[in-house]
């Protein structure tokens, strides 16, 4: 008998000629491995690469501060840069058209059960119960959050519907009128109190920004820089930010109406800081905020850079921020409307896809 022969005996042999077990056949054949490994291989990297390409959810509504075209700027500079997923919810009429004076609309909302960090820049939002609910276990995960300007203020629910904490309008006769916000504190840092006065909106710049912690992450490569921003009210006389914020930038009022009130006041305030919060089960979220906003202010590279440097710091993902800062070149054009409230302030006949392309 030949050496093969003694090595297959006959059942052997018999069952390989029928087609025997998969297993058999691999391993007899030495190629078991040789398929499963590369197998698993291509799973891990998978993995990893979708660990590495997190979806981002930005949220945008606003009357004023036109970011239903500041924070489509800034998604597809994060989705050019980084190629992460990115959609943008926004406030439309019921033609689905971009209104972001209809404060009861707020796309997208269901895809918070799906994203990594949502990025806000809303106010006196009141989305339906149930599209508030997808916000509200969002943040029971303890996921990160970023934060724009008047998100200080970024719901307002009828008084009676259970959610005062997150904001209610206190005299549905008075069109300002805001009370409540007690969980917003609690996530950003602070709520609503007051700013340092309107003047000639867009014309000239309004705060002077400088550095605090020159050496966290998010402040790689920023600048001082003059903001068109009004400065809000954040802290001293009375007032504390929530959480221990850890304070990136002050700003100082180049004009005030509260000039005869700075002890209560004060001429200068924390403009951006980060903090964290606990999800329900104590696991702690980050969160980056700012309260600049003006779609003028994005035309610094600057502010450019705090907020897309502060959304990769949220996400955990200060190893991807140079030590110079991010490039951020504009992703086309960047050409937004003034800010200011009402119909005719911003731009009319607008859809979603024309202000972020998919």
């Amino acid at each position: 008998m030949i050496a093969t022969e003694k090595a297959f005996p006959e059942k052997k042999w018999k069952r390989l000629e029928r087609g025997g077990g998969i297993a058999d056949r691999f391993f007899m054949k030495g190629r078991f491995w040789f398929v499963v490994v590369p197998v698993l291989l291509v799973f891990l990297m998978n993995s990893l690469q979708a660990a590495d390409k997190p979806f981002v959810l930005f949220l945008v509504g606003d009357e004023e501060y036109r970011s239903e075209e500041s924070l489509p700027m800034l998604a597809k500079i994060l989705r050019r840069d980084y190629g992460y997923r990115v959609e943008v919810g926004f406030s439309v009429d019921e033609k689905g058209f971009v209104d972001p004076m209809n404060t009861e609309s707020l796309t997208k909302m269901s895809l918070l059960k799906e994203a990594d960090l949502v990025v806000m820049f809303l106010r006196f939002r009141r989305p339906p119960r149930y599209d508030f609910e997808y916000f509200l276990k969002y943040l029971e995960e303890g996921k990160p959050v970023v934060a724009f300007r008047t998100s200080t203020h970024a719901f307002r629910f009828a008084d009676g519907e259970g959610l005062n904490d997150w904001g209610y309008q206190e005299d549905p006769d008075k069109i300002h009128s805001n009370a409540g916000g007690d969980r917003v504190r609690e996530l950003l840092g602070q709520s609503w109190i007051v700013h340092h006065g309107h003047f000639d909106d867009g014309t000239k710049p309004l705060t002077q920004v400088s550095l605090v912690d020159e050496e966290h992450p998010v402040m790689r490569g920023v600048r001082p820089f003059k903001a068109y921003s009004w400065l809000y009210h954040v802290e001293g006389g009375g007032d504390t930010l929530a959480g221990n914020p850890n304070i990136l930038l002050k700003g100082r009022a180049l004009k005030s109406n509260k000039m005869d009130k700075l002890d209560r006041y004060p001429i200068e305030n924390p403009v951006a800081w980060t903090k964290t919060y606990k999800g329900k089960d104590g696991r702690e979220g980050r969160v980056f905020m700012t309260t600049l906003g003006h779609p003028y202010d994005f035309q610094e590279v600057a502010m450019r850079r705090l907020a897309i440097q502060g959304m990769l710091w949220a996400l955990g993902k200060e190893a991807k921020i140079p030590e110079k800062g991010v490039k951020v070149p504009f992703v086309g054009n960047y050409a937004p409307n003034n800010s200011g409230y009402g119909e005719g302030r911003f731009k009319a006949g607008m859809k979603p896809e024309d202000l972020f392309p998919n």
